[in-house]
């Protein structure tokens, strides 16, 4: 088990991630919000996920059928996580955000299909 520390840009909202596998399943989403952000995303258990400063400087953004939750922090606006609609037992994660990680590292990054979970 690995623990990684992530942050938001400005430092406000701090936050570890315990990775049993390292970084997997590296991913995009072509949902109309995540397309828009461009975030590489890897999931963990949501039991794998700790705030550990500025949970108050997170906002949550929801919108469809109101399942997945997304967090920004207030002052920066960097998107670090989700609750996922597709399996809401797990967060998924901005990679963008690991201490030390440069997310243009990573090449072909899989494409998930949030689109054709949209309700119209």
């Amino acid at each position: 088990m690995e623990t990684k520390k992530e942050h938001c840009h400005c430092g406000a909202v701090e936050f570890e991630v315990d990775l049993a596998n390292g970084l997997e399943n590296l991913r995009r989403c072509n949902c109309s919000l995540c397309r828009r952000k461009g975030s590489i995303i890897a999931s963990v258990p949501i039991e794998s996920l700790r705030i550990i400063k500025g949970a108050d400087m997170l906002t949550l953004y929801q919108w469809n059928t109101n399942t997945a939750k997304h967090y920004f922090c207030k002052v920066c606006g960097i998107y670090t996580h989700h609750q996922r609609r597709s399996n809401p037992t797990q967060f998924g994660f901005n990679v963008a955000c690991i201490e030390g990680v440069d997310p243009f590292q990573f090449t072909d990054i899989a494409i998930g299909d949030g689109a054709s979970q949209t309700l119209l």
